[in-house]
């Protein structure tokens, strides 16, 4: 699977754990394809290693953390008012909501390999 969204940095610490993050921000006609890549990624490593996720350093193969955040912006438009001295400030009509959502994986050396042969990456 060619992944579209989501674009992992790698990064690994001093005892061979590796990290693989990435941050997508989608508006909501997006929103349906990142979830199902996210759904991809975290559906072969249930698979791959079904029963082996957890703690790290409890000596699991994999763990991860999923995050997400509905933002909602307008633009603002800003004027000096020459009588005043002052702003004044109006507010324009809503954007389309963002929904960004985070993804860390990691993973012990075996599961970083098979990782990067199925996603790609680093």
């Amino acid at each position: 699977m060619t992944l579209r969204y989501l674009e992992f940095d790698y990064s690994e610490d001093d005892e061979g754990t590796g990290t693989w993050d990435a941050m997508a921000s989608v508006t909501e006609p997006h929103l349906p394809a990142l979830h199902a890549e996210i759904a991809e990624v975290l559906g072969w490593a249930h698979t791959e290693f079904k029963g082996r996720n957890g703690a790290i350093e409890d000596g699991a193969a994999w763990d991860y953390d999923l995050q997400a955040v509905r933002e909602v912006s307008a633009v603002q438009t800003l004027a000096f008012d020459e009588t005043t001295h002052q702003l004044v400030a109006s507010t324009g009509a809503p954007a389309l909501p963002r929904h960004t959502v985070t993804l860390s994986i990691s993973g012990a050396p075996t599961f970083c390999e098979e990782f990067r042969a199925r996603f790609g990456g680093e």
